[in-house]
């Protein structure tokens, strides 16, 4: 029997991961982490995601360790998950573009081309304490797309907040062909992923059910 006091925690931002996971019936109490994601610098894509997730459940984790009824009633009985993402592209590791005429650039290189979406998942048990760091690569076959189609994209401002330059939820997805591996993954979070970190600790996604 899982505690029902157990306070299920998204340590992000990001609208599109609280959406996921409202829509599997979680109902997260969101803490941005407030990392400095540029304070770790590695090469390797899976490396990358899944210190950064790391990183971002940790901060949560000591900031309701160190005040715990400052953000929850039970502030130390929480499960809390971060999550980062990166797009990789003919060994190019992308993140958020810096401006418009990166998202460009970044949208000419992407055209007619093949990219590698990598999202880390870092799931921390404050009660036990435990920690599980896994990530999930999905393939992304973007389409081709004129130049008129980039600027006027990049002018929405989507790409902008975007992990590789797009969202496939948004405006995005009229750009992309087709996936390889898990659609939710491309989103930010992926919702298999995190049903099967949530049964190695020990719960059930039901549990969480509103």
């Amino acid at each position: 029997m899982v505690d029902s006091a157990i306070t299920f925690v998204l340590a992000s931002a990001s609208p599109a991961r609280h959406r996921l996971l409202k829509t599997v019936g979680i109902e997260p109490v969101v803490i941005n982490s407030d990392f400095d994601e540029s304070s770790i610098q590695i090469d390797d894509p899976t490396a990358l995601v899944e210190q950064l997730a790391k990183a971002k459940a940790e901060a949560v984790g000591r900031r309701l360790k160190d005040h715990p009824h400052s953000y929850l009633a039970n502030g130390k009985n929480a499960l809390i998950l971060g999550c980062d993402s990166v797009l990789v592209m003919g060994g190019e590791i992308y993140g958020k573009p810096a401006d418009k005429l990166e998202a460009i650039a970044r949208w000419q290189n992407l055209s007619g081309n093949v990219g590698q979406l990598y999202t880390g998942h870092a799931l921390l048990d404050l009660n036990k304490p435990k920690l599980l760091v896994l990530s999930r690569i999905t393939h992304v076959h973007f389409a081709t797309v004129d130049q008129e189609e980039i600027r006027s994209y990049v002018e929405t401002g989507e790409p902008l907040n975007c992990a590789g330059c797009f969202a496939i939820e948004g405006k995005g997805g009229a750009f992309v062909d087709r996936l390889d591996g898990c659609h939710t993954n491309v989103i930010g979070l992926s919702l298999p992923l995190l049903r099967s970190m949530l049964r190695e600790l020990g719960y059930g996604i039901t549990n969480f059910w509103n």
